[in-house]
């Protein structure tokens, strides 16, 4: 039910439309996804939440679970906190263990929202994840900055499978740049 309102609510004010929906249909439903976007504002989590066809976890910033009452939120939205700008080794084995349950998990490789819009460079974090899960991997593109009653689009890209770059033991940061370059990809295709 709240996720018809979500969705009811990014249609109406931002004309929300949904790219590549279909892409989830060629995962297995047991089968892990690791969603990766770029990030450009607060509102990209509920964004992301209401166009995705299965249920999400996110990996969320540790100060927003010091806010009263809105760490009950996120917590009850499946959200868990990582030390930003440190290797926060328990967050990330929360994050490879949900992943190889067959859940869906997002993160936000750049690790902090684009102040000018622009798409960053990843951290490895998100590489870590890939190479370290079963899970496959699909890019996301944030397109538009929320403005009332002006379209936003969520991109979802086709699955990235990491087996060979498992096999050829890339590097995190590696991967992490595989990753971004997909999500600048699918951002240059559906930005006009």
């Amino acid at each position: 039910m709240g996720k018809i309102f979500v969705k009811a609510y990014f249609k109406f004010f931002y004309r929300l439309e949904v790219i590549g929906e279909d892409h989830f249909a060629k995962i297995p439903e047991d089968q892990g996804i690791l969603l990766c976007a770029n990030h450009v504002s607060l509102l990209d989590p509920p964004a992301i939440g209401c166009a995705s066809p299965r249920e999400l976890s996110f990996m969320a910033k540790a100060e927003l679970f010091k806010i009263p009452l809105f760490n009950k939120l996120i917590t009850t939205l499946n959200a868990f906190p990582i030390r930003r700008g440190q290797s926060d080794r328990a967050s990330l084995k929360t994050g490879i263990d949900i992943l190889n349950q067959g859940k869906t998990l997002v993160v936000f490789p750049e690790g902090t929202r684009s102040k000018d819009g622009l798409i960053g460079e990843g951290k490895p974090g998100a590489g870590f994840l890939a190479l370290r899960s079963d899970a496959v991997v699909m890019p996301v593109a944030v397109i538009g900055r929320y403005k009332l009653f002006r379209k936003t689009k969520i991109a979802f890209g086709a699955p990235m499978q990491m087996d060979e770059m498992r096999l050829s033991k890339a590097r995190a940061n590696e991967v992490s740049e595989a990753i971004m370059a997909e999500i600048k990809a699918l951002h240059e295709k559906f930005q006009s």
